[in-house]
């Protein structure tokens, strides 16, 4: 969907314009766009690529990790999620899909800081580092007024809340 959505918005340019988390735009009854922020990307070409092979490699890792259903809901309701905030906080005009991705990733930075006591599996230290990083940058990337930092945030707390059983 969001390929799909990228190479329409670069065939037609002037889409991007009817779409963008836009507060003015949002502010005057259009809410669909904090959903369409999600689909499309503010760095056109160079955002779509980039943010569509961080999701291949991420979500591809997270739907193994927590099944499609829970995938899922880490992705859009963690990007809705940081639509939403970036409307009534951060306030920036922009778009991109982002933000579900940051989801994505403080859930499995959750699911690696858990796994010893849940899965009795202790993940490689350079993953349990990073994945100690994740809830710091995220606080720090909050403070610096980025809007990812939320979404991951919330990601942590959804991936804690979203944990396959131990059997599976």
């Amino acid at each position: 969907m969001t390929l799909a959505c990228g190479i329409a918005q670069l065939v037609y340019r002037p889409l991007y314009e009817h779409v963008v988390r836009d507060a003015s735009y949002i502010d005057d009854g259009q809410w669909y766009r904090l959903l369409t922020g999600m689909f499309f990307q503010d760095g056109w070409a160079s955002g779509l690529v980039s943010n569509l092979i961080l999701l291949a490699v991420v979500g591809s890792v997270a739907e193994r990790v927590f099944g499609r259903w829970r995938w899922l809901v880490l992705y859009f309701v963690c990007g809705w999620f940081g639509q939403l905030m970036s409307y009534v906080w951060l306030n920036p005009v922009g778009a991109g899909n982002s933000m579900c991705v940051a989801g994505l990733i403080g859930g499995l930075a959750t699911v690696i800081l858990v796994a010893p006591r849940r899965y009795g599996v202790t993940p490689p230290l350079p993953l349990r580092i990073l994945a100690l990083a994740v809830p710091v940058l995220a606080v720090v990337d909050t403070i610096l007024h980025d809007n990812h930092g939320l979404p991951c945030l919330l990601g942590m707390v959804l991936g804690f809340l979203l944990l396959p059983h131990p059997e599976r």
